[in-house]
């Protein structure tokens, strides 16, 4: 050591004493910051990962120093890891049994043995009525201000049922003191339940708890159903339902807890139909009807007000259950329960006339309603409800058509909404989800159609085998309505495809399904003139019948769906079912056709005594249309240049064929027979003629030496 060095050592030592106190200055606050992080797990309802201990701050007075003129930063040992220890031990088997589940053991067990008490007491008469009362209604509320002191200790759960528990009692009990022992009027009563019911709806909204709102609801609503004694309090229990349900709607407007509606809504209308079903009578038309109208009012107002905002949430919220309940499902339970419950009363007090009226009030209410501030999927599901109440705004009777048609019309505008939901939301909502609106309202749209093409099918024209003078009637009349009402869905499903490639997929089976429906109703309309009244009794004149007519305007609607069929099939080449479908309509074109012209011929010759020979000329005339038809059939299939039609065509003549040579061989007189041979020789030599000829070059090139052009052929060509 030089002499030099001599004079630093107290320097130095000097330095070593202020890093050590740094050091332990930095320790001590770190201790600390790990004090307060345990403390703050310990009230977190969740432990936070801790925070990685900060090993630069050691460095950092060394840094500072040595810009104070010191030699240089100090390196220190790595300070060895700090075990936090949770603040939440986990607890072992034995701690939750003896903790918890003994905890919650011993509260039912108190409550059953408090019950079996209270029984033992009112058996014995040692408490009367007064008592009871006021022990029920002490319990119930005990048991809610009970429920906090879980609540603040982490038990949420279990609190909500100590308050559903309570609130229920507290219902039990008004509803005991009115109904049971008297002791309490009506408004009374009420007017405790209604306090009740809006401190449920508060205590949900303040701690944010939709399972205690359930509760309370599920509670609330089996009060009378528990407690009926089977006499008619209409206006109580009417006005008690009401309240509960205006409070499930303020709830539900103040938070999304929509799954409550699920509750509300049903079981109001299951206790309306309930009441309906024994009590109703015409003297209670007027507050029957005022209730109807309430609870109406009430439902009606969920979705409105609801405006969809653009973007991220807005997209979310069109994917949930709660959009598809306020804004699709209830408009529809809300429109069905008003609609069907006024129908109901008016029928039953004798004012039918009433009802055409009726379905104009509800149209323009929803035409009302649909000009209010709502999302746009609720305003198209208004506007919807508001042309069905439209449509079937006539006098209702007996006859079931105009249900039938309102069906079909209710599908066709709720598949509008469909697409018009699709078109608005296809870059935000559109998706695979089971909530999507667009989905959701294409099914509901379904059922309908189901509901109308039942309808069609079910009436007794097509099956009946009497005589129909006119083909003006109210069967053909809904039926071209139901044609028009599937040609439509088929035309509105097929829009979507440029905006909606997603579901398009869906889209495409719901036109399939539909153009099928349409050809199902095309060959209604020609069954009675190919089978159902073919073999009737009664006479048939030719040409002119209104089975004739029928027949044609299915002909004309198979036409129809062949042609667009044929179309979509151009245009998609994805798959092939279009085309199949073309094909398969074409074929059932020529039957109903050929059957059709059969039976027509058949008509001008009837068969009686003054006309032994009517039977052979049926048969030869009938040779004759089928030879004509499939010569046009042919040629048909000649000039575009398709070989389905010209198979039809010809398998046509090979039945002709037959039919000459077995049937009319046999049955034709000499002179029939001969005209029968020479016409189908005739026509199966022109068609052979065409055929070899070759006109339209149908024949396959033998080799490829063959199908080279005329000029670069070899000289034996």
């Amino acid at each position: 050591m030089g002499s030099e060095d001599v004079p630093q050592q107290p320097q130095r030592g000097a330095e070593d004493a202020g890093v050590a106190a740094e050091v332990r200055l930095l320790v001590a606050r770190v201790d600390a910051l790990e004090r307060e992080l345990a403390a703050m797990r310990a009230a977190a309802p969740a432990p936070a990962a801790p925070p990685p201990r900060p090993a630069a701050t050691a460095e950092a007075p060394s840094k500072a120093g040595s810009e104070d003129g010191m030699a240089g930063p100090v390196p220190l040992p790595p300070a060895p890891p700090v075990a936090i220890a949770d603040a939440r031990p986990s607890s072992s088997l034995e701690s939750r049994l003896g903790a918890q589940v003994f905890n919650r053991i011993g509260i039912v067990a108190v409550l059953f043995g408090a019950a079996l008490f209270l029984k033992l007491a009112i058996d014995n008469h040692w408490i009367g009525p007064v008592g009871r009362i006021l022990i029920g209604l002490a319990a119930g509320a005990g048991l809610v201000l009970w429920s906090e002191r879980f609540r603040r200790k982490g038990f949420p759960a279990f609190s909500y049922s100590l308050k559903a528990i309570g609130t229920g009692v507290l219902y039990l009990s008004l509803w005991a003191a009115f109904q049971l022992y008297h002791l309490l009027p009506a408004e009374a009563a009420l007017g405790g339940m209604i306090l009740v019911t809006a401190w449920n709806a508060y205590m949900a909204w303040v701690q944010d708890a939709e399972l205690l709102a359930a509760y309370a609801l599920v509670g609330g609503l089996a009060t009378p159903l528990l407690l009926s004694t089977g006499g008619n309090h209409e206006i109580f229990l009417f006005t008690y339902l009401l309240a509960i349900d205006v409070a499930t709607v303020v709830l539900v407007r103040m938070k999304p807890w929509q799954r409550l509606l699920l509750g509300a809504f049903p079981i109001t209308v299951g206790y309306f139909i309930g009441w309906y079903s024994k009590f109703y009578e015409e003297p209670a038309f007027a507050v029957t009807t005022i209730f109807v109208g309430l609870f109406f009012v009430v439902f009606a107002s969920v979705p409105l007000g609801l405006a969809t905002k653009k973007g991220e949430a807005a997209a979310a919220r069109m994917r949930s259950f709660g959009h598809v309940l306020t804004e699709i499902l209830l408009p529809l339970g809300s429109a069905a329960f008003v609609s069907l419950a006024l129908y109901s009363v008016m029928q039953d007090s004798g004012r039918h006339w009433f009802l055409p009226w009726l379905m104009l009030i509800l149209a323009a209410v929803y035409l009302l309603i649909m000009r209010m501030p709502q999302g746009p999927v609720s305003a198209a599901m208004h506007l919807s409800l508001a042309v069905v109440f439209l449509t079937i705004a006539i006098p209702l009777k007996a006859s079931g058509h105009w249900i039938t048609v309102a069906w079909l019309v209710e599908g066709v505008s709720l598949l509008w909404v469909a697409v018009r939901v699709a078109r608005s939301h296809a870059d935000g909502a559109a998706g695979s989800s089971s909530a999507n609106p667009s989905r959701v309202l294409r099914w509901l749209s379904a059922g309908s159609f189901v509901l109308g093409l039942g309808g069609v099918i079910a009436m007794p024209i097509w099956f009946g085998a009497g005589v129909v003078d006119s083909i003006f009637n109210h069967s053909v009349a809904t039926a071209l309505i139901g044609a028009a009402a599937f040609g439509a869905s088929v035309w509105l499903a097929l829009r979507t495809r440029r905006v909606d490639r997603a579901s398009w997929p869906a889209w495409s089976q719901f036109a399939f399904i539909a153009m099928i429906a349409a050809n199902v109703v095309a060959m209604l309309l020609s069954l009675r003139e190919i089978l159902t009244s073919r073999y009737g009794i009664q006479p048939h004149a030719a040409f002119v019948s209104a089975d004739f007519g029928m027949a044609l305007i299915g002909i004309a609607l198979l036409a129809g769906v062949a042609y667009a069929s044929l179309r979509i099939a151009l245009g998609d080449e994805t798959t092939l079912l279009w085309a199949q479908l073309s094909g398969g309509t074409l074929i059932a074109i020529n039957v109903v056709a050929l059957l059709t012209g059969v039976r027509e011929i058949e008509a001008l010759w009837p068969v009686t005594s003054s006309n032994p020979d009517a039977q052979l000329q049926q048969a030869l005339a009938v040779s004759a249309f089928l030879m004509v038809y499939g010569a046009i059939l042919l040629a048909v299939g000649f000039w575009k240049r398709t070989a389905f039609i010209r198979w039809q065509a010809l398998i046509l003549l090979v039945f002709t064929i037959g039919k000459t040579f077995v049937y009319d061989m046999r049955n034709l007189s000499q002179g029939y027979r001969v005209v029968s041979f020479l016409g189908l020789g005739a026509l199966l030599m022109a068609v052979s003629f065409a055929y070899q000829k070759d006109w339209l070059a149908l024949r396959e090139p033998r080799s490829v030496q063959d199908a080279k052009p005329l000029h670069e052929a070899g000289p034996d060509r």
